[in-house]
């Protein structure tokens, strides 16, 4: 099983906004506005749980749109993708350019047999754990109004917008999102920097683990 759709929204970034906090004071997206050729879509980026216990991870960092594939020169408008290398599609444990290495972001450089025999001795960033405030204020930083953006997740079912725009796969047997596991359909948000690069904004849920299976599950 998988997410129904998945696909990459290309756009322009209009604005963004926080959701009104609930009676607890609690508030579980960023909104952000993307003008497109057929309209304006919402994008809720979770940056908290509904459940308490479950907290948020994130990463942001800047990649070359060349590492990207296709996607980086995609019209305006909602594209649907093929699940696997290649295709534009994300995965953050499988896509070299989303694990944002830390010692090894020249990599990418270098010859291929050298960059293959460099790249098992670079190190992934981190995942970085906070509040909900602390992870708005990491994404909030790359959202700036009338930058070109790509949103990946899935579309609205009704109505010009997308969702699940962050990790998609390594939720637990027994939850409710067992079934929505699958590789190659992670969601992500990036903006174009004016020197053609993107800064990229990943998260993940705190119950989802770091390695999967062929199907998206818990190994």
């Amino acid at each position: 099983m998988a997410l129904q759709r998945y696909g990459v929204l290309c756009g322009v970034l209009r604005d963004h906004f926080r959701d009104q906090p609930d009676t607890q004071g609690r508030w579980y997206h960023v909104n952000l506005r993307v003008d497109a050729p057929d309209g304006r879509y919402r994008c809720a980026v979770d940056v908290d749980s509904k459940q308490s216990a479950t907290g948020v991870r994130w990463k942001r960092f800047v990649v070359d749109a060349a590492a990207l594939g296709p996607v980086a020169g995609f019209a305006g408008g909602y594209h649907e993708l093929e699940r696997g290398p290649g295709t534009g599609a994300l995965d953050f444990q499988r896509h070299p350019a989303l694990l944002g290495h830390r010692r090894c972001r020249f990599a990418h450089w270098l010859p291929r047999w050298l960059r293959e025999a460099v790249e098992p001795f670079c190190r992934p960033m981190p995942w970085t754990a906070g509040s909900n405030l602390d992870a708005a204020e990491a994404l909030e930083p790359i959202l700036v109004p009338a930058r070109p953006i790509l949103v990946f997740g899935e579309p609205f079912r009704t109505g010009l917008g997308m969702h699940n725009i962050h990790q998609n796969q390594g939720d637990p047997a027994g939850s409710q999102w067992w079934d929505e596991n699958g590789i190659w359909q992670d969601g992500a948000t990036m903006t174009r920097r004016e020197d053609g690069r993107f800064d990229v904004f990943l998260s993940k849920f705190s119950t989802q683990v770091d390695r999967t299976d062929d199907e998206g599950h818990p190994v």
